[in-house]
């Protein structure tokens, strides 16, 4: 047998050898040599619970990344599934979770632009709901937890209540029945979520390492050569990493209460990423840094398995986290809406693995934009609608906020960037860019221009043409100059009273 924690291969897949792990495999194995499957369920389907991470990309300890310790959610990766190549359909919050709230993207229902749509009474399309009401309709009751402890005096096991969506929801209406976790236990089944804020930037990153006992050590930092090598860089990327084992920290608490609770073997449990890392060229910018978030999601022991769910197994399929607004529904007994885009990829009624995955960028706060990107198991294609604009356009929130881009300003002025680095100070873009994934993980050599890939450029950008046209893109409507001039104020009045970062060569 093999030790406990071990990386084993059987039946082409990779499981992580755990106690509950063997049962499992011994389960699977049984009912691969007699054919049966359990059809015996419990009374109530399952509870569904989402933990949702805000700007975090999956640097986690069970990923794999260097100078990240995550015991808790390290846990839930070896006693469920952890999903390698899942994918917000935008690199910001709001148009993101417009999207997984709804399973629709962002850009099919008119919430493609950050903070849009938030006062001016914007109703979703016909036929498009919040999944809660879905869930309300069968039964669920449902939470969007603020208060874990029943102590109004705590100020860190707390969720944030985020919901930050670009439509308003019904008038007079609330798209949740409680953000209390005491009111779980006695209204099963429930679907609930619960947002943390460490990995976003403000007070919650500020102080995440003051949670720990050991914060990461700035000197042992790795980071993506697109950032230059100095003290602030390690600094900053130190405390990203720190806010990541302060959420997991949270996720520890999670964990115990479901089990004090006596839920945590009648609740699937879904952790994923609102959308990448709040750094220079991540966060609100649709490459890898922006869209690839973790996905985990634990099984629990009271339910017969779904069919493609093996505990331990390291999923690499394609996904976007639209997906998992589907798969919930399918995995709590109810047929997703016909109109949904997103797809169930667990249990008997999954579809076809998806050959590409979409996402795509809009106005961000004051900054105008359009990109739209595709990605297939090994290139990622990227398209820009304004190649005549800089890479890093004027954007308050980044430049107040951003300790690496203020950085990066002062080190190009003083000559001090690599090529790499100093491409994104250029003035312009190209309209195109390609990247080879398996090659060029961090999408620094554009393949666009390169004749031997012209095949791949080509088929990548005919799919996102189909998509852009089957989707309804309604990114092809320029916002009205009204709206740019409302952003342009409002994000001025906020930041301009305030100190900006400088850093000073």
């Amino acid at each position: 047998m093999a030790p406990m924690g071990k990386m084993i291969t059987f039946d082409g897949r990779v499981w992580r050898w755990t106690a509950r792990s063997a049962l499992q495999l011994l389960c699977c194995l049984i009912a691969m040599g007699t054919g049966f499957t359990s059809s015996g369920r419990p009374d109530t389907p399952p509870n569904i619970l989402w933990i949702i991470g805000e700007d975090m990309g999956p640097e986690l300890g069970c990923y794999g990344h260097p100078g990240v310790v995550t015991p808790n959610l390290d846990r839930i990766a070896g006693e469920g599934v952890m999903y390698t190549r899942a994918y917000t359909t935008s690199p910001v919050c709001s148009p993101s979770r417009s999207a997984f709230m709804t399973g629709m993207y962002q850009t099919s229902i008119g919430a493609h632009n950050h903070r849009s749509h938030r006062d001016d009474g914007f109703q979703l399309p016909e036929g498009v709901r919040v999944i809660t009401d879905i869930f309300r309709e069968h039964g669920y009751f449902t939470g969007n937890i603020v208060d874990l402890n029943g102590d109004p005096e705590e100020d860190f096991f707390r969720g944030t209540g985020k919901t930050d969506w670009n439509f308003s929801y019904l008038s007079g209406q609330k798209p949740f029945d409680t953000g209390n976790w005491a009111d779980l236990k006695e209204r099963q089944p429930f679907y609930a979520q619960i947002n943390f804020a460490e990995s976003h930037r403000g007070e919650s990153w500020d102080t995440a390492h003051l949670h720990l006992a050991k914060p990461t050590d700035p000197a042992e930092m790795t980071f993506p050569p697109y950032y230059p090598e100095h003290e602030v860089t390690r600094k900053v990327w130190a405390q990203y990493l720190n806010s990541i084992m302060a959420f997991d920290l949270k996720v520890g608490r999670l964990l115990e209460l479901l089990e004090r609770d006596g839920l945590l073997e009648n609740t699937i449990v879904i952790v994923f990423g609102d959308n990448g890392r709040a750094m220079v060229r991540g966060k609100q910018w649709p490459y890898e840094s922006g869209l690839h978030v973790p996905l985990l999601i634990r099984w629990p022991a009271d339910y017969p398995l779904p069919e493609g769910f093996f505990p331990g197994h390291q999923d690499s399929r394609l996904l976007s986290i639209i997906d998992v607004s589907a798969t919930s529904l399918s995995l709590a007994g109810i047929i997703p809406p016909a109109l949904m885009q997103g797809r169930v990829f667990l249990g008997r009624n999954a579809a076809p693995a998806r050959g590409y995955v979409f996402g795509g960028r809009d106005r961000g706060d004051e900054t105008v934009d359009r990109i739209r990107t595709v990605r297939d198991s090994r290139f990622r294609y990227i398209r820009n609608y304004h190649p005549e604009r800089p890479f890093l356009q004027l954007n308050r929130y980044k430049e107040w906020t951003y300790p690496i881009l203020a950085l990066m300003r002062g080190m190009h002025e003083a000559g001090r960037l690599d090529p790499v680095q100093a491409f994104l100070m250029k003035p312009s873009r190209p309209p195109e860019e390609l990247y080879d994934l398996e090659t060029d993980p961090f999408e620094i050599n554009n393949l666009a221009e390169n004749p031997e890939f012209a095949d791949t450029k080509n088929r990548l950008s005919s799919i996102l043409d189909v998509w852009i046209l089957e989707t309804n893109d309604q990114g092809r409507v320029p916002e009205p100059p009204e709206t740019i001039e409302y952003w342009e104020r409002a994000m001025e009045e906020y930041y301009g009273s305030r100190e900006k970062t400088r850093i000073v060569y």
